[in-house]
């Protein structure tokens, strides 16, 4: 495609050539008072130069070889010769075949121009300076038309080879970043993932083994079974992970995705460890942007689990509100440490470590708000706010 419009825009040189010097021809029979005379076969002349050069576009050579035919045509009718335009004429089209044309077929435009040239001199003015002269200017303008050409191929060769070194740039980044992917996704499976799943088995075989005992004591099974029913969730979720890792489009295994239509059953897993909870829920959960949906399901997990860690025994209360394309979500308790003003762990700055840091980039990352801190009375609260952009879906 290219290829092809670069020779139509290179065509569009004898194009103009076969006007402009046709009527310079013309301009300068008319004005010269030696060519008025034979201003009617001058202007034969000037045609005869627009025809070559017209059939210069389609076949270079073929149209320098009219153009010089100008001279033999206006010296068989009598008019003298060459003038400037015509002289100018033929060099033109001797350059253009040397640029258009291959360098060894365009070596035949030279040739046939300087013999036109030669013989007409000779047989009408007899031998002169110009048996050098014309030689002398016509193979200069065919090296230019020929170094012009050259270097166009020049250019075009330096441009696909930028354009290929880029490419092969970019699949070697994207090499580097999916054997990097590859790699941590191999290190989560064989460490992280194994691992976890090793100590829900291990935990799954105590229950198993304490059943006799655990009969009369149903809140501590109940709360061995949440931790098993974790253990597999976290395993399901790091092989979502590693399936995303490995540029999978589907979660590994069914897996569901973390979201806020799940929340139930995280809370369910949360009470299971033997944290009450409650949940109110207010307009619908369902549609909403994938990137907002995991974050908040997220944001929810990692505030239960703070109150698991600086709070355990406290009532939490989480409230998830949907309404004028904001979703808020409240996560409250009433621990009696965890409100404390002089208690670390209310630092706003410090709580949760990673787990906090980690709540605030995700609600910056969706141009969201969030507060923390403790609550009058005792307890503490994380509220988060977080519009509704139907460009994450």
């Amino acid at each position: 495609m290219s290829r092809a419009i670069a020779l139509r825009d290179h065509r569009v040189v004898p194009a103009v050539a076969a006007v402009a010097l046709g009527l310079l021809g013309l301009v300068e029979a008319w004005s010269d008072p030696e060519f008025r005379p034979h201003f009617g076969v001058l202007a034969v002349a000037s045609a005869v130069i627009a025809a070559g050069f017209a059939v210069a576009v389609r076949w270079p050579v073929a149209g320098a070889f009219v153009v010089a035919c100008f001279y033999p045509v206006s010296a068989l009718l009598g008019a003298p010769g060459p003038g400037g335009a015509g002289l100018i004429a033929a060099l033109v089209a001797t350059a253009y075949a040397g640029f258009a044309a291959s360098r060894r077929t365009s070596r035949l435009a030279v040739v046939a121009s300087v013999g036109v040239f030669i013989v007409t001199a000779g047989l009408y003015s007899g031998l002169s300076w110009d048996t050098v002269f014309f030689p002398a200017v016509f193979v200069p303008a065919w090296w230019v038309g020929t170094l012009v050409r050259r270097e166009r191929e020049r250019s075009r060769q330096v441009i696909a080879l930028a354009t290929e070194l880029d490419a092969r740039r970019e699949a070697s980044a994207r090499a580097a970043v999916v054997e990097e992917r590859a790699r941590i996704a191999r290190e989560v499976h064989d460490s992280v993932a194994h691992s976890v799943s090793v100590m829900t088995l291990q935990l799954g075989g105590l229950r198993r083994q304490l059943d006799a005992v655990l009969v009369d004591h149903p809140a501590e099974r109940d709360v061995m079974l949440g931790l098993e029913r974790l253990g597999r969730q976290s395993v399901e979720e790091l092989r979502a992970t590693v399936g995303l890792l490995r540029e999978r489009g589907d979660a590994v295994d069914g897996a569901p995705p973390p979201s806020l239509a799940r929340l139930e059953d995280l809370v369910a897993d949360v009470r299971a460890t033997g944290l009450p909870v409650s949940l109110e829920v207010r307009g619908t959960l369902e549609g909403l942007p994938k990137a907002l949906d995991t974050a908040a399901y997220r944001i929810v997990q990692e505030a239960m689990s703070n109150v698991l860690r600086h709070a355990p025994g406290a009532q939490v209360f989480v409230r998830v509100v949907n309404e004028d394309n904001v979703v808020r979500l409240t996560v409250t308790d009433d621990g009696p440490g965890s409100g404390h003003p002089d208690d670390p762990d209310t630092d706003p700055a410090t709580l949760g470590g990673h787990g906090l840091v980690g709540m605030r980039e995700r609600v910056d990352m969706l141009g969201g708000s969030l507060t923390v801190g403790p609550i009058v009375g005792g307890g503490f609260e994380v509220d988060v706010r977080l519009p509704i952009r139907r460009e994450w879906a």
